[in-house]
């Protein structure tokens, strides 16, 4: 019953320890993730920094930065509505500039 989690337990440690070793023996530099992306994406847009908009638009692809941005958005409005005791809708459409509907 308990043989299978524990395979993949090992499994899962066998290849930790092999990260840890290969990172040890030779330093790599990690490819950035769309989470990454997206949040350097976005922070440059918001200070108009051309060169690191087009910096983080070159790490991943196109549509993997559009669903990162997307995931940025959606919790950035949650978490406003959240401090804010309102709706998300509510959020959302005050930051657009829409009116209330």
């Amino acid at each position: 019953m308990f043989d299978r989690p524990r395979k993949s337990f090992a499994r899962f440690l066998k290849t930790t320890r092999a990260e840890s070793d290969s990172a040890d023996s030779a330093p790599q530099r990690r490819p950035h993730n769309l989470f990454e992306a997206a949040a350097v994406y976005v922070s440059a847009r918001a200070e108009d920094d051309q060169d690191r908009i087009d910096e983080a638009a070159g790490w991943v692809t196109p549509e993997a930065l559009s669903f990162g941005v997307s995931e940025l958005a959606c919790r950035a409005v949650v978490a406003l509505a959240r401090e804010r005791d309102e709706s998300p809708r509510t959020v959302a459409r005050a930051l657009l500039g829409l009116p209330a509907a």
